[in-house]
């Protein structure tokens, strides 16, 4: 029964990981279809770039609330099934149903998902979420890409995850969040080898 239980709660963070704001927002309030513009990815960066800094922002913070919501109340109802249904709410991300299986590249659910493992499941916000927050922050600062900065902040969160977590099953589940966000990056990566990597602007 436990089993089928967290089986359902993770169809239901897919079903919400779908729900792509940055489509919902460009469509309803800007009459703009983001997967036309930019680079096609239904994230908070692209929005950015095609909507506005301050919509980027915002579909950024919705995204992430996206899993740590959903780890929130799973928590109340159903606990042993935080940490696997949160995981799928950044695969539901990168790969919506709702939006032919053509998502974002799932770094700010991946987020969200630390955040929510670090206050329902370790117990330790510090070290599972403000310390690859802090090293996603000091990369951009650096290199002035969030792709970079992304990759290296979940690899960060995967090592101290096999070092720091009691229960290992976790850091698994970190790691296969990271070889997801490292899989939507492939494009990222080519263009960074090659020295072709988009920067952000507002960054001096």
């Amino acid at each position: 029964m436990e089993f089928l239980l967290i089986i359902l709660w993770i169809i239901i963070g897919y079903l919400i990981g779908s729900i792509s704001w940055a489509l919902i927002i460009g469509k309803v309030f800007f009459h703009k279809d983001i997967r036309e513009y930019g680079s096609g990815n239904l994230g908070g960066t692209n929005a950015g770039r095609v909507l506005g800094k301050p919509i980027g922002l915002l579909v950024i913070v919705l995204d992430a609330l996206k899993a740590l919501i959903l780890m929130i109340i799973c928590n109340y109802i159903f606990p042993p099934a935080i940490a696997y249904a949160g995981l799928a709410v950044s695969v539901g991300h990168c790969f919506p149903i709702f939006a032919q299986f053509k998502g974002g590249k799932g770094v700010a659910c991946a987020f969200g998902y630390l955040l929510g493992l670090g206050l329902f499941v370790t117990g330790d916000v510090i070290f599972i979420f403000l310390y690859p927050l802090l090293i996603f922050l000091f990369v951009l600062g650096l290199s002035k890409m969030v792709s970079l900065s992304s990759m290296i902040a979940l690899i960060s969160a995967t090592i101290i995850g096999f070092i720091t977590f009691d229960e290992i099953i976790y850091a698994y589940l970190i790691l296969i969040l990271c070889a997801l966000v490292i899989f939507r990056h492939i494009p990222n990566i080519i263009r960074i080898i090659k020295g072709k990597e988009n920067k952000v602007s507002f960054i001096k």
